[in-house]
């Protein structure tokens, strides 16, 4: 990475950069003052503002108003051209019109594992826990999952001293049952879905229809509990039903994790993020999750090698659009 100039006293020469994460739920946005220095982190809610630039200016206002000229959104959406048109959120909005009306000079959207991506390399080892064995090739390709509003899937390639990050839509690959019990869920959202993608069960609001789809297929009346009643249901009062659902879950993950590992040869190992997993807590790593993803036939020699992690740090995205930015100015020098 360029050396990109910064005041004397450590801060940012063009002054405060704004850096969000735009999810299909939540918008977190800080300042970065100068490098690693990220501040006044806030998290609004999308549903509460019509338009995604009347979120920016919101959290501005909180900030104070702050002098921001260039400014980067991972947004959890595909990033081609000028127009977004989000997936999980019903925001629409063309950039170049958004930088103009929000008065930025630079205005960089990237697709949010994307710029999870670009963060890993920077994890440090306590922001990471590993799930199981295996240890990382140096330099070999790794992957990334997450499971929040939707199901993220990402790459990096390391080429030339640097780490190139894949843009990839994989959480909307076909949904791959593992068994059954998982072929029974499966044809129970064939019902209400012409095509089941991997993001259909595996994230948060797949939590919900594998609890709607066991309910269904067990003969029991019908119920609706939110993702976060269904882990609280499993987790500590021990409802059946609510434990099988996140066991399923945690297999269907350890899945998508290793067919990630396989396509890619992530050799350099599977990091996970999203909302999901980290409000499992130690469930995670006594879960279904490694044993499926070490359960690859011919190839389970191979992704028994391959580490998993699950990365732990409160805001990593916004290191990994700090880094994007950076980069960016740094061009333009």
């Amino acid at each position: 990475m360029q050396h990109v100039p910064t005041s004397p006293a450590g801060l940012h020469a063009d002054g405060p950069r704004l850096l969000a994460d735009i999810g299909g739920t939540n918008a977190r946005f800080a300042l970065e003052t100068g490098p690693g220095r990220i501040e006044q982190v806030q998290i609004l809610r999308g549903a509460d503002y019509r338009e995604f630039t009347d979120a920016v200016q919101a959290y501005l206002k909180l900030a104070g108003h702050p002098p921001v000229r260039h400014a980067v959104v991972a947004i959890a959406n595909p990033v081609q051209g000028d127009q977004i048109k989000m997936t999980n959120h019903d925001w629409a909005f063309s950039i170049e019109a958004a930088r103009q009306l929000l008065g930025f000079e630079l205005l960089l959207v990237v697709n949010d594992f994307t710029a999870l991506s670009m963060a890993v390399p920077q994890l440090r080892a306590d922001e990471l826990q590993q799930v199981g064995g295996g240890a990382p090739k140096p330099g070999a390709p790794i992957g990334l999952v997450g499971a929040g509003t939707g199901l993220g899937v990402g790459g990096l390639l390391h080429a030339d001293g640097h780490w190139l990050p894949l843009a990839s839509e994989g959480g909307h690959a076909a949904f791959a049952p593992a068994d059954p019990r998982e072929a029974a869920v499966l044809a129970y959202a064939w019902q209400f879905h012409e095509h089941v993608s991997a993001e259909r069960l595996v994230s948060g609001p797949g939590l919900e229809l594998i609890h709607r789809a066991l309910l269904a297929i067990d003969g029991h009346p019908a119920a609706e509990l939110s993702a976060a009643q269904i882990v609280e249901g499993a987790r500590q009062h021990g409802d059946a039903l609510c434990q099988e659902t996140l066991a399923l879950f945690c297999s269907m993950l350890g899945t998508v994790a290793a067919d990630l590992a396989l396509t890619l040869g992530a050799l350099g190992g599977i990091y996970i993020g999203g909302g999901v997993v980290p409000h499992l807590g130690d469930y995670f790593a006594r879960s279904p999750f490694r044993a499926r993803f070490e359960n690859k036939g011919r190839m389970s020699v191979l992704t028994k090698a391959i580490p998993t992690y699950v990365i732990t740090a409160e805001y990593p995205a916004f290191t990994g659009v700090s880094a994007i930015l950076a980069d960016r100015l740094a061009t333009q020098q």
